[in-house]
């Protein structure tokens, strides 16, 4: 779900230098940004684009417009990005992990496998090692947010490291982690809550606006990081895999289940972002307008109420102010802060659409789910995006799709999944030709990746998601009852 901004990503080292050469040409009057305000800093996993605190000079709207810019990368430098979580629970008793037990494991993985530890205010609440981040979330799900990589097997090394090391401290602490997108059994009140004020601030917030607590607490996801070269070739990469994310939804669906039974949808997780802040969520369609760019981002997220503010290691409620307003000086109870890029770049972390634009694409329309599916998700859009030839394809393919159309299958497809009709039959057709184009990609990427996919083919072919599966399992072998379940996914 990734609801609080990871460090995460793609980002490569950046000075002014590298700045000149990687922003747009659409942007090439904002080099004068003040070369005052620009150093190197290490962000989490990241050396990026920041603003130093000395900056004398305020921040300006083309400042927000060079940070996107300064994302651009050569295709030699694109890279991979994986981000996925995992519910905890106790083996002997089914119930959520405790904080107890969590703590357990982040130290028993520091003290096996060489992690730094991540302290906050004198408790464990994640850790580091090189550019990969083990963190938590509010419900003490557990992400590991990977390193930039060249290849989907190296993806795949990583993913298998991470679950190997996981389950061998797991297995001594009696814990387990599942591969789904929904906690299936447990009660909200059951949950384990993760006690950070950022996390307080954001969930307050989102209990005003949307589906509550719920997304923060109970559900699971894998998330895609991916590179673009220009704003050109950003505004082709949004567009495609926005379009195609409730096609991800439908094949990666894997939430069935609440409360101990059937909840009436296949990917409840992407169900609940849809009745969660409209003003930060769905899939916004001014992406698909001409005048869409790195400065048109920018105007839609200078319009989204803030969270927080990180002053000091604490964190200050933003009360709704916009950004825009703070950039403005039109603020009351925070008039005596200053912005700077890195509140910038937290705001953006608080803004969940079904493709994020960071200083790299998110892609966020898929349920957590087994081992060949998280590795599944990372060749689908490789394979799809970073070879032009399939790119250029799926925007043929969706150049007259509707705002309507979108926005029917964005709502829809939580509910049916591949059987979701569109235009002139289900969608599981749309979902094969699309799969057809993704192992092309990976084919002419001359890696040898193309087998990642063979677990969302099947899904693709059989029209039978990894949800309805579950469904028929729950329904027949295990009695009605989520049970099993525990076992059969479990990593």
């Amino acid at each position: 779900m990734a609801l609080v901004f990871s460090s995460c990503g793609l980002g490569a080292v950046m000075n002014l230098s590298a700045l000149k050469t990687n922003v747009s040409s659409s942007h090439k009057k904002f080099l004068t940004c003040k070369r005052s305000k620009i150093v190197a800093s290490n962000q989490g996993t990241n050396t990026t684009a920041s603003y130093s605190a000395l900056a004398t000079e305020p921040l300006t709207k083309e400042d927000l417009i060079a940070y996107f810019s300064s994302g651009c990368k050569t295709k030699e430098m694109w890279r991979i990005g994986t981000e996925h979580e995992k519910i905890g629970f106790d083996v002997k008793t089914l119930r959520p992990i405790t904080y107890e037990q969590i703590t357990a494991l982040l130290n028993g993985i520091s003290e096996r496998f060489d992690w730094d530890k991540v302290m906050e205010t004198g408790t464990i609440i994640g850790l580091k090692q090189g550019m990969k981040n083990i963190s938590l979330e509010r419900g003490c799900q557990l992400e590991l947010s990977g390193a930039p990589l060249e290849t989907l097997h190296q993806t795949y090394d990583e993913l298998h490291s991470h679950l190997y090391q996981v389950k061998t401290v797991a297995e001594d602490l009696g814990i387990g982690f599942l591969g789904i997108g929904y906690e299936p059994k447990s009660s909200l009140e059951d949950a384990t809550i993760v006690r950070k004020r950022r996390y307080d601030i954001i969930q307050g917030y989102l209990d005003r606006t949307g589906s509550g607590p719920d997304l923060g607490l109970r559900t699971c996801t894998v998330q895609v990081n991916l590179d673009y070269s220009s704003e050109t070739d950003m505004i082709r990469k949004f567009r495609a895999s926005l379009a195609l994310q409730p096609i991800v939804t439908a094949l990666f669906a894997n939430s069935p289940f609440s409360n101990g039974k059937p909840n009436g949808f296949l990917s409840i997780r992407s169900h609940l972002w849809i009745d969660t802040d409209k003003n930060r969520t769905g899939m916004i369609p001014f992406v698909f307008y001409d005048s869409f760019g790195f400065e048109r981002y920018v105007e839609y997220a200078l319009d989204v109420p803030m969270c927080f503010l990180h002053r000091n290691k604490s964190y200050l409620n933003c009360r709704g102010m916009t950004f825009r307003d703070f950039l403005s000086g039109k603020t009351s109870h925070l008039s005596h802060e200053q912005p700077t890029i890195n509140d910038w770049e937290n705001h953006i972390g608080t803004i969940w659409p079904e493709v994020r634009l960071k200083r790299y694409l998110e892609m966020r329309g898929a349920d957590g789910g087994s081992r060949e599916m998280l590795c599944a998700l990372p060749a689908f859009w490789v394979g799809l995006l970073y070879d032009e030839e399939c790119l250029q394809a799926v925007l043929d393919m969706i150049a007259d799709w509707t705002t309507e159309e979108r926005e029917m299958l964005r709502t829809q497809v939580p509910v049916t999944a591949l059987k979701t009709m569109f235009r002139d039959g289900p969608l599981k057709h749309v979902a094969e030709d699309v799969l057809k184009l993704a192992k092309d990609g990976l084919e002419r990427r001359n890696y040898k990746e193309t087998g990642f996919l063979d677990a969302v083919a099947e899904v693709a072919i059989t029209g039978v998601t990894p949800a309805e599966k579950l469904l028929k399992l729950y329904n027949g072998d295990w009695g009605q009852s989520v049970d099993p379940l525990f076992h059969e996914m479990q990593y």
